[in-house]
């Protein structure tokens, strides 16, 4: 007796790999669209070097960002000083690596911080009516405030008694990731609040409901997995709104300390000796100008490769 299999290839032939239409999964859809916009895979392809440089450049360049060196400042560049020195003859490159890792810390653990607060809001908002009202109000309070006064008197009044608390360096970095995404994550929340509106008004949601599901495990399973979508997009802009409001921090010498180097403070410093050393102002404005640009070409790429209508071409 022949068997299923059989019985199948007898009508259909046999079933040979890449025969006939192939399954893709989410995952290979999304990336698949997202390969087709260019300028997101020079973003990606550039934004990885970028970190690739930050994160294991110090190592291989092996020059020590803190040595002070009075007899060769302000030094042109050369081989033992590719990009030159700054006013206490410290190794300018060495600089923009180390600062390159502080100023993308900030940009990810603010972006985290401020897309989770954002999404929870919008959620809350979207699928609790009696939460609606005073949520959006509260977003539109928010939207209102003047980010950078307000940004201004925060750090003047917490940024000693958190330097007292968790040291000069970690007491900086906490406070900066913390009034930037507490300022930044009201575009998520109003995006978030408008996808729960329309999904929690779906049959497998209205299902869930109407056999007994926790509200809890209905916005767990069915209502959070559908808002990833637009959550990603507005992550990945908002490393690069991160980056800009803590290199406009350290730019007006209330971020971090000058012995604490990013690519805003070293922007801050190099600002002074644009003609003796004008390189120690460039590099750290360039490398965020380009930092920003790949994220914003990423996010791009993001939104088109995550819309189902583009997808399914």
């Amino acid at each position: 007796m022949a068997t299923t299999q059989e019985r199948i290839e007898q009508q259909t032939g046999p079933q040979t790999p890449g025969s006939g239409s192939e399954h893709r999964s989410l995952r290979q859809d999304v990336w698949r669209q997202f390969k087709k916009h260019k300028g997101a895979m020079v973003g990606l392809v550039l934004l990885g070097l970028i970190v690739f440089a930050t994160v294991f450049g110090p190592v291989l360049y092996g020059v020590d960002p803190y040595a002070v060196d009075t007899s060769n400042t302000n030094a042109a560049p050369t081989s033992d000083h590719i990009l030159g020195t700054d006013n206490l003859g410290r190794d300018v490159l060495a600089r923009v690596l180390v600062g390159g890792r502080i100023s993308l810390a900030v940009g990810f653990a603010a972006m985290i911080f401020g897309t989770i607060l954002g999404t929870a809001i919008g959620i809350l908002s979207g699928f609790f009516r009696k939460l609606d009202g005073p949520l959006m109000r509260f977003t539109d309070l928010f939207l209102a405030l003047p980010i950078l006064p307000l940004l201004l008197v925060v750090i003047m009044l917490w940024r000693e008694p958190l330097k007292v608390a968790f040291g000069e360096e970690l007491g900086i970095f906490i406070l900066v990731v913390f009034i930037i995404g507490v300022t930044s994550w009201m575009q998520t929340a109003r995006v978030v609040r408008g996808d729960v509106l329309s999904i929690k008004e779906e049959e497998f949601v209205l299902a869930a409901n109407s056999i007994g599901t926790r509200r809890r495990n209905v916005i767990m399973r069915h209502v959070l997995p559908n808002t990833l979508s637009p959550v990603m997009v507005s992550a990945a802009l908002g490393v690069a709104v991160a980056i800009i409001t803590e290199s406009a921090l350290s730019f007006l010498g209330l971020g971090f300390p000058a012995s604490f180097p990013t690519w805003g403070r070293l922007l801050f410093d190099g600002n002074d000796y644009l003609q003796l050393s004008p390189l120690r102002a460039i590099i750290p404005g360039l490398l965020i100008s380009l930092t920003v640009m790949s994220v914003n070409y990423i996010g791009d790429g993001l939104r088109d490769a995550l819309d189902p209508k583009l997808r399914s071409k």
